[in-house]
């Protein structure tokens, strides 16, 4: 059922008598799944559910890619995950992939057009104030809580255990920055500075409660678009969320981040971030699998050895 247990150390310090009054909690992170046609892919992504259930987690989050780049983007498709995310028996927290609205332009995606299926991504998924799953987990959302930004449901926030989680709309395919299409260049550039507006209200509010940790989750793999020069250059729509934003704030924070995404379909753990060419010590990411790798991660965190990483098989 489960796999090799991943071990890596909190390497900011956390009081001696914080961490003794903190308990110890997992989490179960996904992404990328289903891929491909329901009468392959959705049995193994079902019985992956019932293994997640049987974990013991306090709640999963799913980072996004509801379905492959070349399936449709139909209303059915959209019903069909609704149902797969009620079959979790606890709370699951979902935010966007690409592949259910950036990409469903294409041809075998049904020729949609992309920002009425994120409309009804929005509708059909996201519920103010509360998650998905069975037993759904109250949240803030960024809509209610930052009237400048209130399109933005999907950006949700939770505090488990002293630990502050954020999910953060960033997916892959570069963001979506396409500056040939006017209407898809004016709404990543929305979405970035609400995404921006997130990322800094999320350490304030950390900051305020004396989080121990914060965890940020979202779907794309940000090194997508690095150079050989530069991580994030000029052309990377992940330039002002995570260069600009989010790790000078970590490096300001100072205690453990966790960094949690989908997009390239590999697990894996390890702290690639870097700040003013220095190593961000205390930011570690972690990529689910995905897509023909239909495994999940239980992400265990102690006061005394800080994250933990196990694979979950169906």
């Amino acid at each position: 059922m489960y796999g090799v247990l991943f071990a890596l150390m909190f390497v900011a310090s956390m009081g001696l008598s914080h961490a003794q009054t903190a308990k110890a909690f997992s989490f179960v992170a996904l992404g990328d799944l289903p891929y491909g046609p329901p009468e392959s892919a959705y049995a193994p992504y079902l019985r992956l559910i019932e293994r997640i259930n049987q974990a013991g987690a306090a709640f999963s989050v799913h980072l996004g890619d509801i379905k492959s780049g070349a399936s449709e983007c139909s209303d059915q498709l959209f019903t069909d995950q609704l149902a797969h995310f009620q079959r979790f028996t606890g709370a699951v927290v979902y935010t966007p992939g690409d592949n259910e609205w950036t990409d469903c332009h294409r041809a075998s995606n049904g020729a949609y057009n992309p920002l009425e299926r994120l409309a009804a991504i929005r509708h059909r998924f996201f519920v103010p104030g509360r998650s998905l799953g069975a037993a759904p987990r109250q949240l803030e959302n960024q809509s209610n809580l930052m009237p400048p930004y209130a399109l933005y449901v999907e950006n949700q926030r939770w505090r488990f255990e002293d630990v502050l989680f954020a999910t953060l709309h960033i997916v892959g395919s570069n963001n979506n920055l396409e500056a040939r299409d006017q209407a898809a260049a004016r709404e990543f550039f929305e979405r970035d500075a609400a995404n921006v507006a997130w990322i800094k209200d999320s350490f304030e509010q950390a900051a305020k409660e004396q989080a121990r940790a914060i965890v940020f989750a979202f779907h794309a793999d940000v090194f997508d678009s690095r150079s050989p020069w530069e991580d994030f250059p000029g052309w990377s729509g992940f330039r002002r969320t995570i260069s600009e934003t989010l790790l000078p704030l970590a490096s300001k924070w100072a205690k453990p981040v966790l960094v949690v995404h989908g997009d390239s379909h590999k697990f894996r753990i390890d702290q690639p971030f870097v700040l003013a060419e220095k190593p961000l010590k205390n930011v570690t990411r972690l990529i689910v699998p995905g897509a023909s790798d239909v495994r999940a991660v239980r992400v265990l965190i102690t006061p005394e050895t800080g994250f933990l990483f196990e694979l979950i098989s169906p």
